[in-house]
Parts: C-alpha cells; sequence; structure tokens
C-alpha cells in the first residue's frame, strides 16, 4: 500500500513537472506566435464594415462609451483581442476597443502626411507617379512584395514603400499599456 501511494506522488510530481515546464515554453513563445482567441496574430490590421462604429473604454457594451468612428473602411491595428472585442489603434494612435462584428479583414491603408503621397507606376524609387493619394484619403491594399506595398484607391493604383501609408508597417502602432 505505501508503495502505491509513492509511485502515485512521484507519478503526480512528474505530471505537475511537465506541465510546468509546458507552460513555462509557451509562456516564452514570441507575442505573434501566442494563441489568441481568434486563432489570428496580433498585432494585425482590420477594416471597419461600418459607417458608424462605437469605440470603447473596454471589451464589452456595459464599457464607456469613449467615441464613434464615421467612416466605413478605416484601418484599425488589432493589438489585443478577447473572444469577441478587438482592442484596436486607429491612424491617430488612440487605443480603444470595438466589437469583432464590425470588423472586416480586408486590409485598407490611410494617408496620415500633411502632403499628397505619389503612388509609383513600378515598386522602385525614381519610377514616375502614376496617381496620388490626398492627405486623409483611405486606398485598399493589394499586397507588400519586398519593402513596396501596391494600393489601390478609385480607379488609380500604384505602389508606395511600406510603412509610407498607415496600415502597411508591420509592427505594432501603437502602444497598448493596459487593457
Amino acid at each position: 500500500m505505501r508503495l502505491l501511494k509513492r509511485a502515485a506522488l512521484v507519478l503526480a510530481a512528474s505530471l505537475a513537472l511537465s506541465g510546468a515546464l509546458s507552460g513555462g515554453a509557451q509562456a516564452a513563445q514570441p507575442a505573434s506566435e501566442r494563441q489568441t482567441p481568434s486563432g489570428m496574430p496580433v498585432p494585425r490590421y482590420v477594416s471597419l464594415k461600418f459607417g458608424q462604429v462605437n469605440a470603447r473604454a473596454g471589451p464589452g457594451d456595459d464599457h464607456k462609451l469613449l467615441f464613434v468612428y464615421k467612416v466605413r473602411g478605416l484601418p484599425l491595428q488589432v493589438v489585443a483581442e478577447t473572444s469577441e472585442w478587438r482592442r484596436v489603434c486607429d491612424p491617430e494612435g488612440t487605443l480603444a476597443w470595438v466589437h469583432k462584428r464590425v470588423t472586416d479583414g480586408r486590409r485598407m491603408t490611410m494617408n496620415t502626411a500633411a502632403q499628397a503621397v505619389p503612388l509609383l507606376k513600378r515598386p522602385k524609387d525614381g519610377f514616375s507617379a502614376a496617381a496620388f493619394l490626398n492627405p486623409h484619403a483611405l486606398a485598399a491594399l493589394d499586397r507588400c512584395d519586398k519593402g513596396w506595398c501596391k494600393v489601390k484607391a478609385d480607379r488609380a493604383s500604384g505602389w508606395v514603400r511600406e510603412g509610407a501609408l498607415w496600415g502597411t508597417a508591420d509592427t505594432p502602432q501603437c502602444r497598448a499599456s493596459a487593457p
């Protein structure tokens, strides 16, 4: 009987140790590899599905309404999430929570510069502009490749350096302090 109890204690201790070791390995993973409720990486970009979206102080309808986004297609960077809510960073650097149903996976970009940004005909410095994206204008992100991103606005399209428009840089755009 004593031998059985001792074997059970050893087994329990080894299970606890293996659980602690696997938990430690999970905690050491980079943020981009941690499991999120959606299964999608954080940070990532989304856009607003509607022209009026409530921005809240926390993840839930019971949290204070901070303001209302009024731009359909506005690009946002998801910096945290729950199963139903996304903490987002907007082009002005503001952090807020929005419900997942108001976001769209389509990537949009925004010119946050004070002047128009040229959309080049080819992804290389020195090429002429196919069009210009005015300040605060939105453009759909087609793709990024080797430091260049192809965007489309109305009937015009062209290339910009990655990071030249808000929504094309993979790095976090806001510092998420506390949720």
